[in-house]
């Protein structure tokens, strides 16, 4: 059974959300990364950038397939992992810990509220 951390919030694209002070820090899923396989490259917005949620903010790049990421809040870039640049495999080892993907600083904090908690999830996952 697919690792689904009870801290954090979930998309239905199988987006996770840390909701840490004035940031958002923001990764794929354990289910995720396992039906996407080895992946090889991550596709990331620049700092800066506005993104909105449920809008794709980048791709991730596995062995058999691309997918897009999708945010799950609004808000603008703070900062990429840009550990993953060398080493985009964190994402399978540690999805939840070093393999995160970016950090946002949210603009509209009621959009919490549209996510998933695990429960929700896991059903979601079946």
């Amino acid at each position: 059974m697919s690792d689904i951390p009870s801290e954090l919030l979930y998309t239905k694209e199988h987006e996770w959300a840390n909701f840490k002070d004035n940031e958002v820090i923001i990764g794929i899923t354990d289910y995720a990364q396992s039906q996407l396989g080895d992946i090889i490259f991550i596709e990331f917005p620049e700092i800066g950038d506005q993104v909105n949620a449920g809008d794709s903010f980048g791709e991730v790049e596995a062995v058999k397939t691309v997918s897009e990421l999708y945010a799950p809040v609004t808000g603008t870039v703070l900062e990429v992992n840009e550990n993953l640049e060398d080493s985009a495999d964190l994402v399978n080892s540690d999805p939840y810990g070093d393999g995160w993907l970016i950090k946002i600083k949210p603009t509209n904090l009621n959009e919490k509220d549209d996510l998933m908690k695990s429960a929700a999830y896991k059903e979601l996952i079946g």
